[in-house]
């Protein structure tokens, strides 16, 4: 005789009636099933994905109209407007740049890029793997859709500028394969793979966690380049690094918004344990492992800032701040998609496809328009 399947959910869960049944059947065949069946909708912390509506099977998650979540639709549409290609970001001055640099400024930039030439990889390993399957929400699969898609462009643009700077193959090959050749990448890296493969979390912690890896791993990072713009170098790298801050920052904000949907949050203080671990993750790897110092810049203003960041997050997310600092880069507060900048003159990240904003009835021919 058949041994019983092992049971790896609450008792309560075997006698709801379809679970029951389930049970039985696969008492009966021996083929062990039941655990896939089940475990397969739990969600961590003894939820099911009924518990969570984002969750919930949905048999119009194949059609997108008629929209159902607004804010979610703005967000994804707001996403197709900022589109951009690598091919759209001029690095010609950089290599004269580039060679201009001192050798500490080289080292730096270049491991930047390594890690974040992985970095998007991994998100979109957690948006593919998990995040995509898992929310059934058709306005939320759209921007998670497009997210897919501009952080390919992401990862290729970084590949380019790390191709354009290191002319040395192995050296390249270093930086490509930095998550298995450099322990700080390393570091930063399997903190966010270990999310993506976690199956006690609930959805609510992995959310947190992903837009601490998009709102905190890559804020310093993006603070260093923005300060090279600062002194007029790079501007390739520069410009790119405003376009990707730019949709970062929107990913962030989407996580955001999905977390105020979630009925089942997770506790102010698992929020703020998770949020303060990649903060300690983020300072060390810019004031020990990779510091800032040398670009010129102020290890320990970098750490505050950071920590800022981190605030900030905490509450988008509702809650209260934890470090309770102040921005010390002036240099970032002018960092918005808001600016008014001469489009024809020069293409900067307030560049957006404006047809795709704009509604039917606002495609009017004037000859007054604000340039």
């Amino acid at each position: 005789m058949s041994s019983m399947p092992t049971l790896s959910v609450c008792a309560e869960a075997v006698f709801q009636p379809q679970t029951q049944v389930l049970y039985i059947l696969s008492c009966i065949l021996g083929t062990g099933t039941f655990y896939k069946t089940v475990s397969s909708d739990t969600i961590g912390n003894g939820f099911t994905v009924n518990d969570e509506p984002l969750l919930r099977k949905n048999p119009r998650r194949f059609v997108i109209f008629p929209i159902q979540y607004p804010d979610m639709w703005r967000m994804y549409k707001k996403a197709q407007a900022s589109f951009w290609t690598a091919e759209e970001v001029d690095l010609s001055k950089d290599d004269v740049h580039w060679c201009q640099l001192k050798a500490e400024e080289k080292y730096f930039i270049s491991h930047i890029l390594a890690f974040f030439a992985a970095s998007d990889g991994i998100v979109n390993e957690n948006l593919v793997e998990r995040f995509y399957q898992e929310v059934q929400i058709p306005e939320a699969r759209c921007f998670y859709g497009f997210q897919i898609h501009i952080e390919n462009v992401h990862s290729e643009m970084y590949s380019m500028l790390i191709e354009t700077y290191i002319k040395d193959p192995q050296k390249r090959k270093t930086l490509f394969n930095a998550i298995e050749t450099l322990p700080y990448v390393k570091q930063k890296a399997e903190w966010a793979l270990q999310w993506i493969t976690d199956k006690e979390s609930t959805f609510g912690e992995r959310l947190v966690a992903f837009a601490a890896v998009e709102g905190i791993f890559f804020s310093g990072s993006f603070a260093a380049i923005f300060w090279l713009k600062k002194r007029g170098l790079m501007p390739g790298l520069a410009f790119s690094n405003e376009l990707i801050s730019r949709d970062e920052g929107l990913h962030c904000d989407f996580a955001c918004l999905l977390f105020h949907y979630l009925v089942n949050k997770p506790s102010e203080k698992r929020v703020k344990e998770i949020i303060v671990n990649a903060v300690k993750i983020e300072q060390e790897f810019l004031t020990d492992a990779l510091p800032v110092g040398l670009i010129g810049m102020n290890c320990m203003l970098m750490k505050q800032y950071i920590e800022f960041v981190a605030d900030h997050l905490l509450v988008e997310l509702g809650f209260s701040k934890v470090f309770q600092v102040e921005n010390p880069f002036d240099f970032m507060e002018n960092i918005s998609l808001e600016g008014k900048t001469n489009f024809f003159e020069r293409r900067v990240s307030e560049y957006q496809h404006f047809a795709v904003m704009a509604r039917t009835s606002d495609h009017v021919f004037t000859l007054d328009a604000d340039f």
